[in-house]
């Protein structure tokens, strides 16, 4: 059967469009102390020389607990969190209201903990945190260089017991992509809503769609793009990158009105539901997995399916069901759930390996 992820991937993504500027925002709590934000670059080795231009430099915000500033010789657990598709990690602080969201969760009892927003986005507007020589490697410029350069530059716990992974929607992608190929780097993995998880049944041909994209010739063509054709640009530079295909060095998935197989069988060997099975040994390594969806979210199928696959290979793991859509509850959640469940996994003391 052909496989086409055009139709699922617009559907998906661009449920998170709409709600991008609305989350609920969780009361500040009394007695919060302050936490510090430092806006910085991080040069991204594995970026460099990636066709489309995208920075190699990039903008990462790191989040200080409380207690930084004045216990010098004191380490900590860190969080690294992925933002969605169509934004980086400035508008990704505010949707999950950081610092805010994590003073509220260290007043209320989460351990203190270094949280870093990398930003990711791309000439298309996201890099699905994948490996191409299109957009740049995404996946090890995380694992590798923001990693290496946090532990290099801050008071961190430098093993992997006390680094944890979250993401949320093209994020949440992220967090399951990279979190299933590097249990070496992460002990603990969070995932809020992920797109992109399955391969989908092909879908007709859309001539005004394919004329649409052909036209593209430079970032400027793009940026007047709708969401959904954005997108697919996006997940094309990211799957099914060609070096020999200029301008936009990519390959798309319909081509004269036929679907290519060869572009979506790529397509569809980037899908986590379709990989995880390879990756069930470095999914046991890690000390605690979690995943969450709103009962509105339109994504909730594949989330589901991807709890099922864990509990079919005994790995356990929390997941739950929230009341709410793609991105309604983002901030409560991130303080309520996501933090309290790092501070209880990640390893801040000298016992744990």
């Amino acid at each position: 059967m052909r496989i086409n992820l055009i139709i699922a991937l617009m559907a998906t993504l661009a449920l998170a469009l709409p709600a991008q500027v609305k989350t609920e925002i969780p009361p500040v709590e009394p007695g919060a102390k302050p936490v510090a934000a430092e806006r910085i670059k991080i040069h991204g080795t594995w970026l460099e020389g990636n066709l489309e231009g995208n920075a190699v430099d990039r903008d990462v915000i790191v989040f200080l607990p409380p207690s930084y500033a004045k216990e010098k010789k004191r380490r900590y657990p860190v969080v690294y969190a992925l933002h969605g598709y169509s934004i980086g990690a400035e508008q990704w602080s505010k949707e999950i209201v950081v610092p805010q969201t994590i003073e509220g969760a260290i007043a209320k009892g989460a351990q203190e903990m270094i949280v870093v927003l990398p930003d990711s986005k791309t000439v298309h507007n996201g890099s699905m945190y994948s490996s191409s020589v299109t957009t740049g490697d995404f996946e090890h410029f995380i694992t590798n260089d923001i990693v290496a350069y946090i532990d290099a530059h801050y008071r961190t716990i430098a093993k992997r017991t006390s680094r944890g992974l979250v993401g949320h929607s093209m994020g949440g992608y992220g967090a399951s992509r990279i979190g299933m190929r590097h249990s070496d780097v992460f002990g603990s993995l969070y995932i809020m809503s992920p797109c992109c998880m399955s391969p989908r049944a092909a879908g007709p041909a859309n001539p005004a769609m394919e004329k649409a994209l052909e036209a593209v010739k430079t970032p400027a063509d793009s940026a007047t793009l709708n969401f959904g054709l954005r997108a697919q640009l996006a997940t094309a530079a990211a799957w099914s990158p060609n070096p020999k295909n200029p301008p936009l060095y990519l390959d798309l998935p319909m081509k004269n009105g036929a679907a290519q197989p060869d572009v979506l069988a790529r397509w569809a060997a980037n899908a986590p539901l379709a990989f995880v099975h390879q990756y069930i040994g470095n999914l046991r390594q890690y000390r605690a997995i979690a995943m969450d969806v709103g009962d509105q979210d339109g994504l909730r199928m594949d989330a589901i399916k991807l709890h099922e696959v864990l509990d079919t290979y005994g790995i356990t793991n929390a997941f739950e069901i929230y009341k709410g859509t793609h991105t309604s509850a983002v901030a409560v959640r991130f303080q309520n759930y996501v933090m309290p469940f790092f501070s209880k996994n990640l390893c801040s003391g000298g016992a744990c390996q």
